[in-house]
């Protein structure tokens, strides 16, 4: 990427950065030497109509398979039903803002939960389970599981049973993992719900040396994880306004990390396209060693 740019750098221009991944500065954007305005103006149509396309075809999957971002979305899944002794990767379904909106609960869903479950099995010993489950929050079987992951939590609206069925789960020993969801509003959006669930919730930043960045992989820093719309627009990792990716947790009164949130991030889609050779192994590879600490963690905490 440095050789594309060009040497001579005005005052103020933005530093020079070792790896797209932390393209999130602020300043001027840079473009190859040989690509004209007009280029960059081609290339900014093709990504918007590509992420149209992209959203119109997410819709498209829920409304066929009848998901409308709520509790009877449960309903319309064909997963498995009976019981088991493995480890299963939940997903949690809750109550949605927007009817049929493509983010909900189901955003990435089911390829990303699958893709994430062979890469447990290839790179562990966890005896877990072929396929996910998608559990509503009030269904009691919520509590047969120790983990649960959410995607775009700001979409969730809660009432008060909701809150306190949380609110059990996590007191119980459940572990919630939130992701995919971006910049300030979006952050005081899932903060409102969270706070119906635990009102006193102290929300930091999770230190380096926790063990949970140690549990299996060495993880030393948070990296942004982009949607696939940053193999389309030029490298740009975040959405919205969230520059910088935050790995925050709340704890309970004996210490136990019960709630991970990952902010200005999205791990979802890095599982869903590990698949796809254009997405950068430098997102996926970090996702995936990430999900293993979480997940281990869960089970042994």
């Amino acid at each position: 990427m440095a050789q594309s740019i060009s040497s001579i750098r005005r005052a103020g221009s933005p530093p020079l950065v070792s790896h797209p991944a932390l393209l999130h500065v602020e300043g001027p954007v840079f473009r190859s030497a040989g690509e004209s305005a007009g280029g960059l103006v081609k290339r900014g149509f093709i990504f918007a109509l590509l992420l149209l396309v992209s959203l119109a075809v997410a819709t498209i999957f829920a409304q066929e398979i009848g998901l409308l971002g709520r509790y009877d979305d449960a309903r319309y899944i064909e997963q498995p039903k009976q019981d088991t002794n493995q480890i299963v990767f939940a997903r949690l379904i809750y109550n949605g803002r927007i009817p049929g909106y493509y983010k909900n609960w189901y955003t990435d869903y089911p390829k990303a939960d699958r893709q994430l479950i062979m890469g447990l099995k290839r790179l562990t010993n966890l005896n877990i389970a072929d396929y996910e489950r998608a559990v509503a929050i009030n269904d009691p079987d919520l509590f047969r599981y120790p983990f649960i992951y959410t995607s775009e939590p700001e979409q969730m609206v809660l009432t008060e049973q909701d809150a306190a069925i949380m609110r059990e789960y996590l007191e119980r020993g459940g572990f919630w993992i939130l992701d995919d969801f971006w910049g300030s509003f979006e952050w005081q959006s899932m903060e409102r719900q969270l706070r119906k669930i635990l009102p006193d919730a102290e929300i930091k930043d999770i230190p380096r040396e926790h063990t949970i960045f140690h549990q299996f992989y060495d993880i030393d820093k948070i990296i942004q994880v982009p949607s696939l719309a940053y193999v389309y627009n030029g490298g740009i990792t975040w959405e919205q306004d969230g520059f910088v990716a935050e790995c925050k947790g709340v704890w309970d009164d004996r210490g136990r990390l019960m709630i991970v949130i990952n902010h200005n991030t999205d791990l979802g889609d890095a599982y869903e396209h590990a698949d796809n050779p254009q997405y950068p192994h430098y997102f996926s590879g970090y996702a995936y060693r990430l999900a293993t600490n979480l997940i281990l963690y869960s089970l042994t905490h």
